[in-house]
């Protein structure tokens, strides 16, 4: 039997997956979130979505995936590791992806498997305003991870935003990146004009590491009224993690597996010092508690 089972879950809480059922949202991510969807439902283009590590970027990004599909009228993809050795492959990568037939939107034929830039650049403008403006759907590219994005790929997708009516804009674009995605935009005024919303996730508050742990709680089927998690140990936990809600999930998983092997009725104080002095013995966390 799982260890959650015996405490009472129906399923593991504190996974570190960007499940959505699973994401609590806080007032910020609540606000990142309705934002994201006015952008998107307005057509106005580009938005971007910066955080640390661990502050919920990803998971964001799949409660917007499962928002917009419930909507039925919009065309997604979502980009995980945008890593591309030049501007070529990103729109390959992108096409495929998309579905779009080449062949079929170019006026010129190519030779077989080696469409120019020119060539991928007609197909997607083609595509889009196919989708977008006869079939009246709305093609959205979510890029994670876009602090990994290189100047050149960049320039492709303010390039691709060019592709507009005279209300719209063609391609709606999320970005979700780490905080060095601001400075790579800034550096591109070109790229900066173009950004209709703009928004940065902080760490949560302790109020909002107390919400969080028992709505992930609640989510996995918790129903006991006993009170697993003490206040004092919870004071802990955001302490430790500083709020990020990637390290708390770690910290609960680990305090959750100790509880049952030491056959405990909760989680005290006294168990999460446990578990950061073994970080701290093994060199994975610098001592930082009284």
């Amino acid at each position: 039997m799982s260890y959650y089972k015996v405490l009472g879950f129906e399923c593991e809480p504190f996974s570190t997956s960007p499940d959505p059922d699973f994401l609590y949202l806080t007032q910020e991510h609540e606000q990142a979130l309705t934002n994201l969807l006015i952008e998107l439902r307005l057509k106005r283009g580009l938005s971007v979505v910066l955080g640390d590590v661990g502050t919920g970027k990803t998971t964001l990004s799949r409660k917007l995936i499962r928002c917009l599909r419930e909507r039925g009228d919009f065309i997604m993809h979502l980009v995980l590791d945008p890593c591309f050795e030049n501007e070529y492959f990103f729109l390959v990568s992108l096409i495929r992806n998309l579905g779009i037939n080449v062949e079929q939107y170019c006026r010129t034929p190519f030779d077989a498997g080696k469409p120019t830039m020119l060539d991928l650049k007609e197909a997607i403008e083609k595509f889009l305003y196919q989708k977008c403006i006869v079939e009246q759907q709305t093609v959205v590219l979510i890029i994670d991870e876009a602090q990994k994005l290189t100047e050149t790929s960049m320039e492709m997708l303010r390039l691709i935003l060019n592709y507009e009516t005279n209300q719209n804009k063609l391609l709606q674009l999320v970005l979700l990146g780490q905080l060095e995605l601001h400075s790579k935009i800034v550096q591109m005024q070109n790229f900066m004009d173009r950004v209709s919303f703009k928004f940065a996730l902080n760490p949560l508050s302790l109020k909002e590491t107390t919400e969080m742990i028992y709505y992930r709680m609640k989510t996995a089927g918790y129903t006991t009224r006993s009170r697993l998690f003490l206040d004092e140990s919870i004071r802990l936990i955001h302490e430790v993690s500083k709020g990020y809600p990637r390290k708390i999930m770690s910290l609960c998983h680990r305090a959750l597996k100790s509880v049952v092997m030491q056959r405990k009725w909760a989680v005290d104080e006294q168990t999460i010092r446990e578990i950061v002095n073994e970080d701290v013995n093994a060199g994975w966390l610098t001592p930082i508690l009284h």
